[in-house]
């Protein structure tokens, strides 16, 4: 059963799915196009590292500093990765949800 600390936001879980699609891939812009490609949403690049940064405060995400690249003008990526609490938090908000819609029904009723 979650808490009230392990309870996840819509974002954050969006957030966190999308990390995970990108596996070792997954930093800023990738995690940013990601969101934007699948969720049709459009994602600020600040609201996406404060989300970042407070997973990673919760343990649901870690990160490490890449290699600086010419491309980047010598800055480096920050590549994040879903912790085992995160995968925990993910299922249960997934299990949660799923409890909430079952017996819905989205039909008209007029």
């Amino acid at each position: 059963m979650a808490n009230k600390e392990s309870y996840l936001g819509e974002f954050e879980n969006i957030v966190l799915l999308a990390v995970l699609r990108l596996g070792k891939n997954a930093y800023g812009m990738k995690i940013r196009q990601e969101i934007e490609t699948r969720v049709k949403r459009n994602v600020s690049i600040g609201a996406l590292y404060a989300t970042l940064e407070r997973l990673e405060k919760k343990g649901y995400v870690q990160s490490k500093t890449g290699e600086p690249t010419p491309q980047r003008g010598g800055r480096a990526k920050r590549f994040f990765k879903v912790s085992a609490s995160g995968i925990n938090a993910l299922q249960d908000t997934k299990n949660n949800l799923e409890s909430m819609w079952q017996g819905i029904d989205l039909s008209p009723t007029d």
